[in-house]
């Protein structure tokens, strides 16, 4: 098959889970003789168009700042979508798989589609629904409203999560025409990053934002410092929270407990995963929750929150882990019962490394790849 990725971020030039989603499927389906073809902005120096593990690269457009003021940039998604064009339309491709947000790209996709006959997915990491109203005020309207018009663009929609299905069900999507294909771990690097020799017990890693609620978890080691006064918690990531959690830690009397680590590479990550005992996501908005499933692949157990937007939580079961409230007392206990119970601690880790073996990137891109023949094959009969 002849295969095109569409979306502005590329890795490993811009790292988060869609782009490394598409990187990871994109080289596997190459070596499975696939023709595979990522359309993104331009991030790296030289030509315009690259190889890179089997993909061609095409750079639509120069780079621009992704995020302004802590929200996703739309003249950056616009100025893409319009430069995609006269890319994507030179050639036929047996299927153009194009990440719906910022949901832009997607109407040139459809564009494309119908004009060169190239069948069309459309992959949803999340759907935010009223969610908008309280990313942009008012204007989250037609925020929505885009949303609500993209998810009328195709027949066949992949999401990543049972979550991001039901959400994407609520838009008058057929559930029959939607197919869940979460993202994956490479369990054989993990299992051969060795740990790091600086250890914690509570770690959390991603982007300082304000949905990741770092600052309840803050709070959180303030009420398990009263029973372990020696707790230590890393916090890996950046973001436009961080100067505001410094402070909070200054404020509460945690420089003994608590470090920063900034953003890291992915080797480093996993080693710091690997030296802790708890994983951390207090998060009430996550598409999927590749952190997670890193940790239990380390054979890390993992405390999440409950939320409608928190697709992490489905994640998690009573056998690997706790989904708590969003509530700092809450979240301390489920440290304190971790920490307290070494036995709980190693069940858990154990059956966590069991569940991990099913989010092997292998096995997620021959199931992508059965999409794909699938919707041509039903397209080539219409």
């Amino acid at each position: 098959m002849k295969i095109a990725f569409v979306y502005d971020a590329v890795y490993p030039w811009v790292k988060g889970g869609a782009e490394k989603r598409i990187y990871e499927l994109g080289k596997r389906l190459a070596e499975n003789e696939n023709e595979v073809h990522v359309f993104g902005v331009k991030w790296w120096n030289g030509t315009a168009m690259m190889e890179n593990e089997g993909m061609a690269l095409h750079g639509v457009c120069k780079p621009m700042k992704l995020y302004v003021n802590g929200r996703r940039s739309i003249p950056e998604a616009l100025i893409f979508a319009i430069k995609l064009l006269p890319h994507l339309i030179r050639d036929r491709y047996d299927v153009i798989d194009v990440s719906a947000f910022p949901y832009f790209s997607c109407f040139t996709a459809k564009l494309v589609s119908a004009l060169r006959r190239n069948p069309m997915i459309i992959t949803w990491h999340e759907v935010w629904g009223n969610y908008w109203y309280e990313y942009m005020g008012w204007r989250g309207f037609f925020g929505k409203l885009v949303e609500f018009t993209a998810s009328k663009l195709t027949q066949t929609s992949i999401v990543v999560s049972p979550l991001t299905k039901k959400n994407l069900v609520s838009l008058g999507v057929k559930s029959e025409n939607i197919h869940i294909v979460p993202n994956g771990i490479d369990i054989g690097k993990i299992g051969n990053i060795p740990p790091s020799p600086d250890k914690c017990d509570i770690l959390f890693a991603g982007r300082l934002i304000r949905e990741k609620n770092v600052d309840v978890l803050l709070e959180a080691v303030c009420c398990v410092k009263d029973a372990l006064p020696d707790v230590k918690c890393h916090i890996i990531g950046d973001g436009p929270e961080k100067e505001r959690l410094f402070g909070l830690v200054a404020e509460r009397g945690l420089m003994d407990n608590v470090r920063f680590f900034g953003f890291l590479t992915y080797e480093e990550v996993i080693a710091r995963i690997k030296s802790s005992k708890i994983l951390a996501l207090p998060s009430t908005r996550e598409g999927f929750g590749m952190v997670v499933i890193e940790a239990f692949a380390c054979g890390i157990p993992v405390i999440t929150v409950k939320g409608e937007l928190n697709a992490a939580s489905s994640l998690v079961s009573e056998k690997t882990g706790f989904v708590v409230n969003l509530d700092a007392e809450e979240l301390g206990n489920a440290v304190r019962s971790l920490l307290g119970n070494d036995a709980l601690r190693e069940k858990m880790a154990a059956s966590a490394m069991n569940a991990a073996q099913k989010y092997d990137w292998d096995r997620i891109a021959r199931q992508a790849s059965f999409i794909y023949e699938e919707h041509l094959l039903k397209s080539e009969r219409a």
